[in-house]
């Protein structure tokens, strides 16, 4: 039987919303700072070992999603879509 068989997971949908769901989130992010990223991400690991990121994690099901709630992508761990996300800026 799988690890997640029977828990309950968080997730951030579209719409901004929790919402619960029985599939893990495949990607993290900051609620204040509007930033996702992958699960291992050597930036999100170190803040959560300082603390205090915690309060403010969100977890999304694709890397749409994150999008569609307004969210970007980080720099250090999604840098190809952080560069394509940061030149539509300059447009």
């Amino acid at each position: 039987m799988p690890e997640s068989a029977g828990r309950e997971y968080t997730l951030l949908g579209a719409d901004g919303r929790r919402y619960r769901s029985r599939t893990p989130g495949a990607l993290g992010g900051h609620r204040r700072l509007k930033i996702y990223g992958r699960l291992d991400c050597p930036a999100a690991l170190r803040a959560l070992a300082r603390g205090g990121y915690i309060a403010h994690r969100v977890f999304f099901a694709d890397e749409d999603t994150a999008i569609a709630a307004g969210y970007r992508p980080c720099a250090v761990c999604s840098r190809a879509a952080y560069r394509a996300w940061h030149a539509g800026l300059a447009d």
